[in-house]
């Protein structure tokens, strides 16, 4: 069977719709959604709303004719991949643009709502649906990467003076506002996110960094953290302790070894902080981060070894 992608050419379905491996996950999903944007439908066999919502994904995607990908992911036979993204029911739907996840949901949707979500990825991505607010959210993200936060905040509220429930305009302006030391604003700005866009991805990332920088307000000296655990590497609390001051002064990547460490040691100390705070730090960072993969990796092989 071929459809007709966006300029009319003959794509083969069988390329729109594909499973994924914990093997193939980062080429079929991180590196394909460089071009073009992935939906990943985490699913299992025995999952009855699953058996409802594939079909209607895969007809949603297939009416989009090569504008959007869908990678079916078997958690039964992919556990590492639902652990690292923190799929705790089914059917998960995320979607995967440049590397990161944009949106997403939990549970059936019905068709309209799903069409909806379709269209609003493909928006996100500068297709037909409305390329004119992506190139500027794609613009002001270019401004907070620069440094110019002041000025990336006024185009994400623009941006949502057009769209108020565009969820990465929002995760832009709070992320201006922790950029610009306004922790308690960019609270506010998720608070006033409408329910729909509230458990999108990229808010969740948001969340995840307004935590950290919650505890970056108090985190202690590394260097007498790092004397510390180098006099008693067994004192779990200074390790952890160590992690957030690293982390706080930028250095995620040390600061992601040391939680590892602490992991290794005793992951079960103080109701399993280091690996709660190592998907902290996961969320708050890219998908497609080297902190982020290689830390994710190590963290799988010491839970499923």
């Amino acid at each position: 069977m071929l459809e007709l992608n966006a300029g009319g050419d003959a794509a083969p379905a069988a390329d729109l719709i594909k499973d994924a491996t914990e093997a193939t996950f980062m080429t079929d999903v991180i590196e394909a959604s460089q071009t073009v944007p992935i939906v990943v439908d985490f699913w299992a066999p025995w999952c009855g709303p699953c058996r409802q919502l594939t079909p209607a994904l895969e007809s949603a995607v297939t009416d989009a004719r090569g504008k959007v990908k869908l990678v079916k992911v078997n958690v039964d036979e992919n556990q590492s991949i639902a652990a690292q993204l923190r799929i705790q029911s089914i059917p998960t739907v995320y979607a995967f643009w440049q590397g990161q996840p944009i949106d997403g949901f939990q549970g059936a949707l019905p068709g309209s709502e799903i069409k909806t979500f379709i269209d609003r990825l493909i928006d996100a991505s500068g297709g037909e649906a409305g390329g004119g607010l992506s190139d500027a959210l794609s613009a002001a993200e270019e401004m907070l990467e620069q440094g110019a936060a002041a000025d990336a905040a006024q185009v994400f509220s623009a941006v949502l003076g057009e769209d108020p429930k565009n969820a990465a305009a929002y995760a832009g302006l709070a992320r201006a506002h922790i950029a610009l030391d306004q922790i308690d604003e960019a609270v506010q700005v998720l608070n006033t996110a409408p329910e729909e866009a509230k458990d999108a991805p990229e808010i969740e990332a948001v969340r995840a960094q307004i935590e950290l920088a919650r505890q970056a307000e108090n985190a202690g000296p590394v260097g007498e953290l790092r004397a510390k655990v180098e006099a008693d590497p067994s004192d779990h609390q200074a390790r952890y302790d160590l992690a957030q001051a690293l982390y706080a002064a930028g250095d995620a990547e040390t600061a992601v070894e040391e939680l590892l460490e602490l992991f290794r040691r005793d992951r079960e100390w103080n109701d399993g902080a280091a690996k709660a705070q190592l998907f902290t730090i996961f969320e708050a960072l890219k998908p497609n981060d080297p902190v982020v993969l290689n830390g994710r990796r190590k963290l799988s092989s010491m839970i499923f070894a």
